[in-house]
């Protein structure tokens, strides 16, 4: 029997797989973060519809930072994190501002970005991080066929 071999019945420990950029806080940066995830979940063989879900996440994430009203930093920065069955998109901004969960009225031209962050994402929430700012993150639960990336 080989050394490194499990347990029968051991599931091998996740490797946890991590991916950042830092886009300066423009709007075409929304597309620039969109590409990146789209080919680094290719990388990671994740599926489409994963990958649709993720990519919607990300866009309202990113341009919700965009948007911050903040005269600090003049970059955001988006990681993707894969660890095992789960999928976690963050994006960072120097705003240190909460961003709540609101009830757009049918005549409101914005403030529907994080009410479809809470129906997509199987979690989300915000972070402070270590300097200035937040970090806000989604997670999505990858279905058990979509362990390729393993």
């Amino acid at each position: 029997m080989p050394t490194n071999a499990l347990p029968a019945g051991t599931a091998p420990l996740a490797s946890t797989q991590t991916v950042t950029h830092q886009l300066p806080r423009h709007r075409r940066s929304v597309g620039r973060a969109r590409e990146a995830l789209r080919h680094q979940l290719a990388n990671w063989h994740i599926g489409a519809d994963i990958t649709e879900s993720a990519t919607l996440l990300l866009s309202e994430l990113t341009t919700n930072a965009i948007n911050a009203k903040t005269t600090r930093g003049r970059e955001i920065g988006v990681r993707f994190v894969l660890t095992g069955l789960e999928l976690r998109i963050e994006v960072s901004d120097t705003n240190d501002e909460q961003p709540t969960l609101k009830h757009a009225e049918d005549d409101d031209e914005s403030g529907r970005g994080l009410a479809l962050v809470d129906s997509l994402a199987d979690r989300w929430g915000v972070e402070p991080r270590d300097a200035v700012g937040k970090v806000v993150w989604a997670l999505l639960v990858l279905p058990e066929g979509d362990t390729s990336h393993r």
